[in-house]
């Protein structure tokens, strides 16, 4: 499962490393309303959270599903300015007047695409032309209660009052605890975004996206970036550009918009270190299925202990060798398992730092 970009006949002009207020602040609603998800924040969520006026606390919970569940391209509405050469604005305002560019069409479809299930990556009608989707959009926001419905229904009958509410939601948190947040974090954005640009200029696309993330590789001569991800999707920058966008708060999420008709924007987490080279989905998803045979788990337990040899593996467990030697395969072929030779015997042992690992590769790779 990936996130494909064909980037045939895409300049190397066109190509753009710019970080974007208006991405952060998602970001930072994001981290408020799920801070399960980002621990290394907990300090700044909640030292946010303590100062929040309740008026304002409870205006972020009127559309929270824009932020919550997932991201909301309404974020980045550079990306869907017409032209597909639109970059972010240096400050909030600036940002917050591209999202005014935007069609009440592509302000609804974005707002509600979690909610109705619109097509994303093709193109389609959208909820206020199409009465179908306009009814399934109310059916869906009111399994989310009725804060959504009011929302939805406010969205759908009157998108410019929304869209007003909206950029006075965002003003005013910039003016209760993002001014002072993106103030802090622009300096280290805008070093990365030069750093990013650097390689471009100097080593091209491929190193570019290499620091971005493991998780980001190139295939030159087809043309196309994948992005490793527990999702699929499809988009083209055609006649358009390519942005990559850092943030400060997004780790552990690697996104990419590729909604039909806007630029393909890569929005990276930096300044990661300790998950620098995170296991594939594919790795992932063979680390989780070798540890879920009950044979297996019982021979990690001993693996985790000390090392042993198949013979003694057979003794203890009272399995066959070829039993014992199939089940060790697995075990070595998902990483978690290592061998070394003494003499003529071969010894075997449970990659413990791997297995501990196991957890927040886990979480990394279902919210990348």
């Amino acid at each position: 499962m990936s996130v494909r970009i064909d980037i045939a006949g895409l300049r190397p002009e066109r190509i753009a490393v710019v970080p974007s207020p208006l991405a952060e602040l998602g970001m930072a609603l994001h981290a408020l309303s799920e801070p399960g998800h980002h621990p290394r924040l907990q300090g700044w969520t909640t030292g946010v959270t303590a100062r929040l006026d309740s008026h304002l606390a409870d205006r972020m919970c009127e559309a929270d599903f824009l932020w919550r569940t997932t991201f909301s391209d309404l974020f980045m509405p550079f990306a869907g300015v017409p032209g597909g050469s639109a970059l972010p604005g240096q400050a909030l305002a600036e940002d917050l007047d591209l999202l005014d560019k935007l069609s009440d069409e592509q302000f609804v479809d974005a707002a509600l695409e979690f909610t109705c299930a619109l097509p994303y990556s093709t193109p389609g009608p959208g909820p206020l032309t199409d009465a179908a989707l306009r009814r399934r959009a109310l059916e869906l926001a009111a399994a989310r209660g009725p804060a959504q419905v009011r929302f939805s229904e406010r969205l759908l009958t009157d998108p410019p009052r929304t869209r007003a509410w909206l950029r006075q939601f965002l003003q005013d948190c910039d003016e209760a605890f993002f001014a002072e947040t993106w103030s802090r974090l622009r300096h280290q954005l805008a070093a990365d975004a030069r750093h990013k640009t650097e390689l471009l200029r100097r080593k091209g696309l491929p190193e570019a996206l290499a620091a971005v993330s493991t998780a980001v590789s190139l295939d030159e001569a087809a043309g196309r970036i994948t992005v490793d991800k527990l999702g699929e999707g499809r988009t083209a920058t055609a006649d358009g550009g390519l942005l990559l966008v850092p943030t400060s708060l997004g780790w552990p999420h690697l996104m990419v918009l590729h909604r039909h008709g806007w630029q393909p924007v890569l929005h990276y987490p930096v300044g990661s270190p300790e998950l620098a080279a995170p296991p594939s989905v594919e790795q992932l998803t063979l680390r989780m299925a070798a540890l879920s045979h009950p044979v297996r788990m019982r021979l990690c337990r001993s693996l985790a202990r000390s090392a042993f040899t198949t013979s003694e593996l057979t003794q203890v467990h009272g399995l066959t060798a070829p039993e014992i030697s199939r089940h060790l395969g697995v075990l070595k072929k998902a990483g978690l398992v290592t061998t070394r030779r003494r003499g003529r015997y071969v010894y075997h042992q449970l990659d413990v730092a791997m297995v501990a690992r196991l957890g927040s590769d886990f979480l990394e790779g279902i919210l990348r």
